[in-house]
């Protein structure tokens, strides 16, 4: 808005008070001057923790910022730290995290090496439920031959 009515004022040689009466721009609007602090400091400061303590959050970062001495309040911090992209990291769910740790799967060289079992669950045509224990050999003879 502060454009167009400085627009208005170059190209039409109207005065201020009927340039921002025409964008309907309050005049104070027109004449204010934003003076925001530099972020390079503690952007970098919240950057060097995020990289040092890789598990603590927005709410943990601030607090370790309080206690060196920064005296931004809570919004700056998390506006700063969403900026920085750290906000991207998320908690992986309890089903995934247990295949976090899952093992490769080793090379089976005959029937009955190795087994693999798994519970399934279906619904039958009349809504009722049934489970069943599936029992699966890993051992599969097309695959290994092509490997050998």
């Amino acid at each position: 808005m502060r454009g167009l009515a400085q627009s208005l004022i170059e190209n039409y040689r109207v005065s201020i008070r009927k340039a921002c009466k025409a964008v309907m721009l309050d005049r104070a609007t027109y004449y204010y001057i934003p003076n925001r602090r530099d972020d390079s400091l503690i952007r970098m400061r919240i950057k060097e923790i995020a990289q040092v303590r890789i598990r603590y959050g927005c709410q943990r970062i601030f607090t370790l910022l309080r206690r060196e001495g920064w005296r931004d309040n809570h919004k700056r911090v998390h506006r700063l730290y969403c900026l920085e992209g750290l906000n991207l990291r998320t908690n992986r769910k309890k089903r995934s995290r247990a295949g976090s740790h899952r093992l490769l799967r080793p090379v089976v060289q005959s029937i009955n090496e190795c087994w693999s079992m798994d519970f399934v669950c279906d619904n039958l045509f009349d809504g009722k439920r049934f489970r069943a224990l599936t029992i699966v050999d890993n051992f599969i003879p097309m695959l290994n031959k092509i490997a050998s």
